[in-house]
């Protein structure tokens, strides 16, 4: 706890930043009694709300109508003209975000949270400069997330990133997608599904890089029949070419002319002008800030949770770890996050979904563990015609024959590995699998119908 404790402070928190993390914290301590202020200078619900899941999930439910209308040919339909409007699309969504602005915003105004739509600064250990004013804080909580970043190459600054996708004027006929992790690989599949022509240029030999080898291997195959996939390349430069298009080069010589770039190479915390110079914070090199496992940073009373300490960059992850910060320092309740059996997905076309560790987490232990895996045709597709399969593996601790691993490739797989993350938190085991029966006939069935062991998977690097 903060020594300056007995002192009086204008707030007993003050929340930096009012995304996911940033305002379940202030709700949380609000509703034990807190005296709560929040900054946010951009927009209520941070990346997730606005420039991140949810308008990029309903982008990919937009895209999934392409197949659909494909798809249902093969059970009789005729589906007739096929026409897209990317403006509508555009201003649907934009009410949406519209809507779930206006309750967050809600979420702070009804517990007398006091608002400031402004930048915040650190001052000192318990101070903030924010609006002109400044004000003293008995604890302080940075919850600003992080930002997209651009490679420095020669003119990158003609490329968009993850932020301005979603209030394109217009859909370019062609695009190209710089990088090969979640973002990237969401967004070559969802332009494709809206009928942009697609370039999909990454510097790794398979995308994904830090997922399951055996998923990273099948999606790369799986998003390379829809599209064009330049991997082990980097983009050289990017020059305005005639009539407005952009002309990429990459390091390998070839040039390929498109509508527009999307630089999608990564994000970096968004810790530049916040004052941490004046105070006792440390970051990493990739300018996180360090935390211990309160999320309490190196200043005492100063705490840090969500995309800005890289630890999970999850929307559900920064909402437990802000609710945990919250629940310690107002209501006494001293938990400790657990990052073990974290369910995420990744929403590129067919879906991912993943629990728990990967196979080379699994060997880096040195423990024994089994491989159980299949490559499936969903039963849709034998009428549809799709050249589309789906990927199941399970990870076996052979001790205590826990499913440490579960990882998933295909329609929804967001959707049917939650359930299977309670059961693995629960200390699920093979053999509770085993004994499950299986809906038939369903895709999710065969995680609990898969008998036969991987024999060679121990020598898989």
């Amino acid at each position: 706890m903060n020594s300056h404790s007995s002192k009086t402070f204008d707030f007993d928190l003050f929340v930096i930043g009012a995304g996911s993390g940033g305002v379940r914290a202030s709700r949380v301590a609000a509703d034990l009694g807190a005296r709560v202020a929040i900054a946010e200078e951009r927009y209520f619900g941070g990346t997730c709300v606005n420039v991140g899941c949810v308008p990029k999930k309903l982008f990919s439910y937009a895209a999934h109508y392409a197949d659909d209308w494909e798809d249902c040919r093969g059970f009789g339909w005729n589906p007739g003209q096929r026409q897209f409007d990317w403006p509508s699309l555009l201003a649907n969504k934009d009410k949406e975000i519209a809507r779930l602005n206006g309750i967050y915003r809600n979420i702070l105004e009804s517990r007398k949270i006091r608002i400031f739509n402004e930048r915040a600064r650190l001052v000192g250990p318990n101070v903030i400069e924010v609006g002109g004013e400044r004000v003293s804080a008995r604890y302080i909580l940075l919850a600003v997330g992080g930002w997209p970043w651009k490679n420095p190459f020669p003119g990158n600054e003609l490329a968009i990133t993850s932020n301005e996708i979603f209030h394109l004027p217009a859909l370019p006929e062609s695009m190209l997608v710089y990088g090969g992790g979640y973002i990237a690989t969401e967004f070559a599949s969802i332009l494709h599904g809206l009928g942009v022509e697609v370039a999909l240029v990454y510097r790794g030999d398979k995308l994904l890089r830090g997922f399951d080898e055996d998923v990273r291997e099948f999606i790369t195959g799986e998003i390379g029949k829809r599209l064009q996939l330049e991997l082990n390349r980097e983009i050289a430069q990017i020059e305005r070419a005639d009539g407005g298009n952009l002309r990429v080069t990459l390091n390998s010589g070839a040039t390929i002319n498109v509508g527009e770039v999307l630089c999608a190479t990564g994000r970096k915390p968004m810790t530049g002008d916040l004052g941490l110079e004046n105070t006792g914070i440390r970051t990493s090199d990739n300018g996180a800030i360090e935390v211990d496992d309160r999320f309490e940073t190196a200043e005492p009373g100063i705490f840090a949770v969500g995309d800005v300490i890289s630890r999970v960059t999850l929307t559900p992850v920064a909402l437990a770890e802000g609710q945990i910060v919250a629940r310690r320092l107002f209501g006494g309740m001293d938990v400790r996050m657990d990052y073990e059996y974290i369910p995420s997905a990744v929403f590129c076309h067919p879906n991912i979904a993943t629990v728990g560790r990967t196979e080379a987490e699994a060997r880096s232990t040195g423990r024994e563990y089994d491989v159980y895996l299949a490559k499936v045709r969903q039963l849709k597709h034998t009428l549809s015609g799709r050249d589309e399969l789906s990927l199941i593996k399970l990870i076996v601790d052979c001790e205590t024959e826990r499913v440490i691993g579960l990882h998933m490739v295909g329609p929804d797989a967001g959707e049917l590995a939650q359930g299977f993350a309670v059961a693995m938190n629960c200390g699920a085991t093979k053999a509770d699998f085993d004994r499950t029966i299986g809906i038939h006939p369903t895709l999710a069935e065969e995680f609990v119908t898969m008998r036969n062991r991987r024999k060679e998977h121990a020598a898989r690097a």
